[in-house]
């Protein structure tokens, strides 16, 4: 049996194991299913959402979750109408916070932020998104999804599409990946390349990395994963107009894919993904954010010890 997730902070993806990551799959599969047995397992717990940037999908689905679960939410999501408009700090917010809460999801444009957040107090601290950094629960969501349509991750083919140099959710789901078997992964944007400590930690623990065209990486995927370019992240317009205009996934891309392939996107898009894409067969991105709400059921059940 994996380790409890109880009391733990989940900071990176790579604070838990494969094991563990198939608890939580497993989990989240019986709370998808049979949602209505598991009211009432956090009630009398609070989760506060400390969204220092903003998020749609993240916040709501964490809030969605833990409703569904019974329990209670606080929080904000950017930081007009808070204390950080008086100058408060990072610090001071989230050691106010704590007394009013049993866990707590921090979201910050600074990279490393949750793991300060997690180093200041004692309950469960997650990490809704730290800058350029990681985006573990999201990469969660990623994996369950694939999970659900493929049946196992294991030999899995994973076309990267994607702003793979500054989105954090590629960062998480690379190191995710890395945790399974004979996992093959394509980055197909001409000009960019994965973080090298990313990639470095990934192919360490055994996963193959590719550079391929898009054309050939589409051809030979299960998965094709696309994101927007990061444009908060960037630090001229000019670096921005040339990485929007690198990369497009539209149904001429689409041509030659699998038949069984499999498009996600952590979402929000912009013109990397048209909207003609919605009706392809492959189109799996809205179902992907809809299940972002039992895997953030299960991980806060099992972070507060109730499953």
């Amino acid at each position: 049996m994996p380790a409890s997730l109880r009391g733990r902070d989940v900071v990176s993806i790579t604070d838990l194991s494969r094991e563990e990551l198939d608890e939580l799959f497993r989990v989240a599969r019986a709370m998808e299913e049979r949602p209505s047995d598991y009211y009432g397992l956090l009630r009398g717990r609070i989760l506060a959402v400390l969204f220092f940037e903003p998020s749609t999908r993240t916040r709501l689905s964490f809030e969605a979750a833990m409703r569904r679960l019974g329990g209670d939410v606080i929080g904000f999501s950017g930081v007009e109408g808070t204390s950080v408009m008086k100058g408060e700090s990072f610090e001071d917010t989230v050691r106010t916070v704590e007394g009013y809460c049993d866990a707590m999801v921090v979201r910050h444009p600074e990279e490393g932020s949750a793991a300060r957040a997690a180093s200041l107090v004692e309950v469960p601290v997650i990490n809704g998104g730290d800058g350029g950094g990681e985006h573990p629960t999201q990469a969660m969501v990623d994996l369950y999804t694939m999970w659900r349509f493929k049946g196992h991750i294991d030999g899995l083919r994973v076309a990267l599409i994607a702003d793979v140099a500054h989105a954090r959710a590629v960062n998480s789901l690379v190191l995710a990946l890395s945790m399974y078997r004979d996992v093959e992964v394509y980055v197909a944007v001409p000009g960019l390349r994965l973080r090298r400590d990313v990639e470095e930690g990934a192919v360490r623990r055994g996963l193959k990395v590719f550079e391929l065209s898009p054309r050939e990486a589409v051809r030979r995927a299960d998965v094709l994963y696309v994101t927007r370019v990061q444009r908060e992240r960037l630090a001229s317009e000019e670096e921005y107009a040339r990485l929007r205009s690198a990369y497009r996934v539209d149904l001429d891309l689409l041509r030659e894919a699998r038949d069984d392939l499999l498009i996600l996107h952590p979402l929000p898009r912009r013109e990397e993904l048209p909207v003609e894409v919605d009706s392809h067969r492959s189109a799996k991105y809205f179902e992907q954010a809809k299940l972002g709400v039992p895997v953030r059921m299960a991980l806060l059940s099992m972070v507060m010890g109730a499953v």
